[in-house]
């Protein structure tokens, strides 16, 4: 089974940016769409972005549009988001995530079917 390792996040102050990375641990990544997810303090877990298998088509929630572009290497087994101007609202876990969801699910969690530990960011002055 899939394995995903996240990493790059920390702390950044207001206006910064930071790219996530998500490792997987084997050759299969090239064969599920890529999603990004956040939990922030007290809050439920939020759809960030997805990059669809199918077409390579991108999808994020209003609040990143312009800000965030999500990415892949399929040759390194690597998924990406890059965060910039971020802002105090962005802070959070963040989790990467592959699988198969089918469209009118890509902005949930049904479908994902391997997940990261997540990795924290932190926008703060």
């Amino acid at each position: 089974q899939a394995q995903l390792a996240e990493s790059g996040g920390g702390l950044v102050q207001p206006g910064g940016s930071l790219r996530l990375s998500c490792v997987a641990s084997e050759g299969t990544f090239a064969r599920y769409s890529l999603g990004w997810f956040r939990r922030a303090p007290g809050k439920d877990l939020e759809f960030v972005a997805a990059l669809r298998l199918s077409g390579g088509y991108t999808y994020y929630t209003d609040s990143v549009k312009g800000r965030f572009t999500i990415s892949r290497d399929n040759a390194k087994n690597t998924g990406y988001l890059q965060m910039n101007n971020l802002n105090p609202e962005d802070t959070a876990v963040y989790y990467c995530a592959t699988g198969v969801p089918i469209l009118s699910a890509i902005r949930t969690t049904q479908g994902y079917r391997h997940w990261g530990q997540g990795t924290q960011v932190t926008v703060s002055s």
